[in-house]
């Protein structure tokens, strides 16, 4: 069996090699949720069940793997994890409660490969940071730990602030809307602007691999998504949307 440490540098070079090919799919198939919901991918379960089951895995399998860490009782190691779990507590608990109302199908295959994947990342991102990078003698750490923590607070206030803003024009109950306000007025999709700054601020903290490729595989499937999802917009409000508008990156794309 190989060790553990063979494993998790085969996992580190496995997730650069996926995010190529999972860029090129997403460019050309979009998941079939919320806007580009359709059938013919299988059963379907209420998004707010489908957002709970395939966000949990990082919370419990994070705290499951921690303790075995060798670093795992350094107040640096315990101060770097905060962040990226108070994410997936939101994830899993906060922003399922705010879709309840919602009975929109959410294919269960979806929902599955993004179990199986918050597995495979919440396994890696743990394992780096408690065994793997040794924060003790990192005299640059507090600085880089500042400075990440900020930009990713920002880009969490800007994610959350924008979902909730979406499910606020559902829950009206007058179906999909032209949302205006805060970044609106710049992207389509700040919601998705913002989780890729937050993973820039994660990987500024984390100083690792395992954090750049984090950040590279969330753009991977945002990018795609919110052209999609612009082009959506656009196809159905037609002179009514703004033109100004990008998808997801302010003035540029």
């Amino acid at each position: 069996m190989p060790s553990d440490e063979a494993f998790f540098h085969s996992a580190v070079i496995a997730y650069f090699l996926i995010t190529p090919p999972t860029f090129i799919s997403c460019r050309y198939i979009t998941a079939p949720y919320g806007k580009h919901n359709r059938t013919g991918w299988g059963l379907t379960v209420p998004p707010s069940i489908a957002w709970f089951l395939m966000e949990s895995p990082t919370p419990w399998f994070t705290l499951l793997l921690f303790p075995f860490g060798q670093h795992s009782s350094n107040p640096k190691t315990l101060t770097l994890i905060s962040p990226f779990l108070l994410h997936y507590f939101h994830r899993t608990v906060i922003y399922p409660l705010r879709l309840r109302g919602n009975r929109n199908g959410y294919p269960i295959t979806i929902a599955l490969i993004a179990f199986v994947f918050n597995l495979f990342n919440s396994y890696l991102q743990t394992r780096s940071v408690t065994e793997y990078v040794d924060y003790e003698n990192d005299g640059w750490f507090w600085w880089r730990f500042g400075g990440g923590l900020v930009v990713f607070v920002v880009g969490m206030v800007v994610n959350v602030r924008s979902d909730m803003e979406l499910v606020k024009l559902k829950e009206e109950g007058k179906g999909y809307r032209v949302p205006k306000g805060g970044l609106f007025e710049y992207v389509s999709c700040p919601n998705y602007f913002g989780e890729i700054v937050e993973w820039f601020g994660w990987w500024a903290m984390t100083g690792s691999w395992v954090g750049l490729g984090f950040l590279l595989y969330t753009c991977s499937n945002l990018v795609p998504r919110a052209q999609a999802n612009h082009k959506w917009y656009l196809e159905k409000f037609g002179e009514d949307y703004p033109k100004g508008r990008k998808a997801v990156i302010p003035f540029v794309y």
